[in-house]
């Protein structure tokens, strides 16, 4: 018998009645159409004397990572078994479209994967995720790509299942994209990467319109999770093993505002923090023009919450800022980095910044690396600007020359570079807690923990540390990451 936990019930596959019309209400909907692809998998097994196997390669962000989990639990509970990219009947990509060159890579990898189909009848290819919600693209992939079976967008990955179903059953390309919603369905599968920590998404959707971003256009507007959901979902998480979460959404610091009774990020913080076997709490991202004073004042007081803020500025220049969109000034910025090391004094800083914006001057950029010296982030994501079609900076006049823009990325890279490794070199000596999460890339008799404060560390340790939190200490910083030597046992 297999069963897989839903919305307040059992769910039995093996005693599901698919001669019935599917039920209306999800997750319900949901499980029943996995039923069905169940009953294509049992039959591929009997016919080619194997498991069929799929993969799921995700491009971007970490929603697009938690979203790709989604898909590998539905698929688990399918009966698909994991392969590689290279070899798997079932290929997925979840697809970005921050910058057009994401779309390239994508048109690039379905070029590599269409002489395998061709030799492979049964094989599938699947294409969702924020570039599908681009109109042009699909009409692209309808013309030139026919050999593509499923095409679904950011606002319908629940379906994923009936989907599926829908393409074994017609054996044509089926593609169901929509414009927007306001629909979240709960207590779906998920297959998570780590068995001890998490993402768990409170939010979807975006409403701050930054002119250079095609994120509100791709993933809809704001709408949170209700509150109880979310607490019952990272309860269920830590009876499961989970001591970290992640909290996601496009701007976490907005959640709330959509729910018939709302509620402040800072409240629903407070709410996680009261759950037992819950040991570390982080979340991002956060938009500077939504930290509260009460988010702040939370951070300071609380016990789980990670010593960890990213805190994207963009640019340093208020009139960049301005045709940006981001609705702060530089000095208001500035000011709230000040209330937050007032309140959580050994917080680390780490930020998201734009080169080459239209119309940035060398006196703006000089304001950037202002900024830079003054706030001294731990580490920073430095980005040259790049046109997205779709925005309205891409039709801004006074773009920035090519060769201007990579002096300043240069002079930026070097700036940030040289004050992270003075800013994580002051733990050096000191020994700090540390979640382990694998073993070391660079060296097997080695394990790669995180500190509190996202600082990696690689020590002498072997896998089964691997989700223990071990107290070490930080013998010699090399920039972005610590030595160290592991002190005491393990916990």
């Amino acid at each position: 018998m297999s069963m897989t936990r839903g919305e307040g019930s059992l769910f039995d596959f093996d005693k599901m009645d698919l001669s019935q019309e599917p039920p209306q209400a999800e997750p319900a909907r949901q499980y029943y159409f996995m039923a069905k692809c169940r009953k294509w998998v049992e039959n591929f097994k009997q016919e080619n004397g194997r498991i069929p196997t799929s993969c799921v390669t995700t491009f971007g962000c970490q929603m697009n990572a938690r979203d790709s989990e989604k898909l590998r639990g539905i698929l688990r509970e399918i009966g698909y078994a994991e392969g590689t990219e290279d070899e798997a009947d079932f290929v997925i990509y979840n697809t970005c479209t921050v910058r057009e060159n994401a779309n390239t890579r994508v048109y690039g990898r379905l070029g590599q994967l269409k002489p395998r189909k061709k030799k492979n009848p049964h094989m599938m290819i699947g294409l969702c995720g924020c570039m599908m919600q681009e109109l042009e693209v699909v009409e692209k992939l309808k013309k030139s790509y026919r050999f593509v079976d499923i095409i679904f967008g950011t606002h319908n990955i629940y379906k994923f299942a009936e989907l599926l179903s829908t393409r074994l059953e017609s054996e044509r390309m089926v593609i169901d994209i929509w414009r927007d919603t306001d629909k979240i369905v709960e207590n779906l599968p998920n297959q998570r990467k780590y068995g001890f920590k998490s993402g768990v998404n409170i939010m979807f959707g975006c409403n701050n319109f930054c002119s250079y971003c095609i994120v509100p256009y791709v993933r809809g507007r704001e709408r949170s999770r209700d509150p109880q959901a979310i607490v019952e979902e990272i309860k269920r998480l830590t009876a499961d093993g989970v001591s970290e979460v992640m909290l996601l959404g496009q701007n976490v610091n907005s959640y709330g505002k959509t729910l018939d009774t709302p509620m402040t990020f800072a409240g629903l913080l407070q709410e996680i923090e009261k759950i037992d076997g819950l040991y570390r709490i982080r979340f991002m991202t956060s938009h500077p023009k939504d930290l509260s004073d009460e988010l702040i004042e939370v951070m300071g007081n609380s016990k789980k919450i990670c010593k960890h803020l990213h805190l994207p500025v963009q640019s340093g220049s208020t009139d960049i800022l301005t045709k940006m969109n981001r609705r702060y000034t530089k000095e208001q910025y500035l000011g709230l980095v000040e209330r937050i090391r007032k309140a959580v004094p050994d917080i680390s800083l780490t930020t998201d910044i734009i080169v080459g914006f239209p119309g940035e001057t060398e006196a703006d950029f000089e304001e950037t690396l202002d900024v830079v010296r003054r706030v001294q982030y731990d580490s920073a994501f430095t980005f040259i600007y790049s046109k997205r079609t779709g925005t309205p900076a891409a039709v801004m006049e006074n773009q920035v020359p090519k060769e201007v823009i990579k002096n300043r990325f240069d002079r930026l890279l070097k700036e940030v570079q040289s004050i992270a490794a003075k800013a994580c070199a002051v733990h050096e000596g000191t020994v700090q807690e540390v979640l382990v999460e694998d073993i070391c890339g660079h060296d097997p008799k080695m394990v790669t923990g995180r500190l509190s404060n996202n600082l990696l560390v690689h020590f002498y340790g072997g896998k089964e540390l691997i989700g223990a939190y071990v107290d070490v200490l930080l013998k010699e910083c090399r920039g972005f990451y610590y030595i160290g030597e592991m002190k005491g046992t393990a916990l």
